[in-house]
């Protein structure tokens, strides 16, 4: 299965971030926060192959010039937040499947802006990065900038989107926000299936947690982009070193669920018994046993309820299964034959 990965979060004040820096550093280029004075300069980097800025459809002709200038796009976001605390945009990560090709993928990424764009009324600021030298090939990524308030004729209005208060949500009967965050990355799914198909390839992603599909493993790591160029320049990384480490612990105590709980199960399974009455016997037998001593068990916890709960739990379904086995190995009354 090809690789799904899509990484939602807000470009805060808060976190002493702006949104002139933001774009600057995701488009390559050279901007001046008006609010701060600060000129941010990222026109040096190689890695940036597409930008573009889009509009809701149904705006297009009635927002003013300045919306699709990056500069002036985000010093207007900036100065439309008026809090210390504000979210002064909000960021789509998406990784581009390496399998499709460069047009395929740039397409993808444009698709996705342009319904972002439109589902949420705002105007997404687009840039498309290649993986960089020395790096993982396959890291072709997209970088998703959105404002946090929607556009109008005048300019920038109210919240929306992901930052719209919980109130107007319910007043517009929209989905709640964490419904709306698993509908966009659904989406997402679906645009990149989507292009799989068109390609002709049978590649698929699923936005799904790996409990959700069924699958029983840890979830891989994310290592910070910093910390792998730190240990590529042959430097001790603990950031990336204490991720692995957590990774570790997590797949052995995962393991050991998993081992205490085959050894549980294999401690409930009747051993195989000979036929006939003293055979059922043994089985009723075994079940009082197992019964008595699991409410020995049970009592000996104490106060833990969760643990009595659980032994008591493990009782009835020992007793139950033991039960039936011998119903199931009881003659049946109108069977002579068996009977005899």
């Amino acid at each position: 299965m090809a690789l799904y990965f899509l990484n939602i979060k807000a470009i805060s004040r808060s976190a002493g971030r702006s949104a002139p820096a933001a774009a600057a550093y995701r488009a390559g280029e050279r901007i001046r926060d008006e609010r701060t004075g600060v000129l941010h300069n990222y026109s040096g980097r190689r890695d940036v192959i597409h930008t573009e800025i889009f509009v809701p459809g149904t705006l297009t002709s009635e927002l003013p010039d300045w919306v699709r200038q990056r500069a002036a796009l985000w010093n207007a976001a900036e100065a439309a937040e008026h809090r210390r605390n504000s979210r002064v945009a909000r960021e789509y990560q998406v990784t581009l499947p390496h399998e499709l090709s460069a047009q395929q993928r740039l397409e993808l990424a444009r698709n996705f802006s342009c319904e972002l764009s439109d589902r949420h009324n705002v105007a997404i600021d687009l840039a498309v990065h290649e993986p960089r030298p020395g790096g993982d090939p396959r890291n072709h990524h997209a970088h998703l900038l959105a404002t946090t308030r929607e556009l109008t004729a005048a300019g920038l209005g109210a919240k929306t989107g992901l930052d719209m208060p919980q109130t107007e949500r319910i007043r517009r009967g929209l989905l709640s926000e964490p419904a709306e965050f698993m509908a966009i990355r659904e989406r997402w799914a679906t645009l990149v299936n989507d292009s799989f198909h068109a390609a002709g390839l049978t590649e698929r992603v699923d936005h799904r947690s790996l409990k959700a599909q069924g699958i029983d493993r840890e979830p891989v790591p994310r290592i910070p982009y910093v910390a792998l160029q730190i240990e590529r320049r042959g430097v001790r990384s603990e950031v990336a070193e204490q991720i692995r480490e957590r990774y570790r612990e997590r797949v052995a105590a995962r393991a050991a669920r998993t081992a205490t709980h085959g050894a549980d199960v294999a401690a409930f399974e009747p051993a195989p018994l000979a036929g006939g009455v003293a055979g059922i016997e043994e089985l009723r037998r075994r079940a009082r046993e197992a019964w008595l001593q699991l409410r020995r068990e049970a009592s000996q916890s104490g106060n833990d309820s969760q643990a009595l709960s659980k032994t008591a739990h493990a009782a009835r379904t020992s007793a139950r299964d033991h039960a039936t086995l011998a119903d199931e190995s009881a003659p049946a009354a109108g069977d002579k034959d068996m009977a005899l």
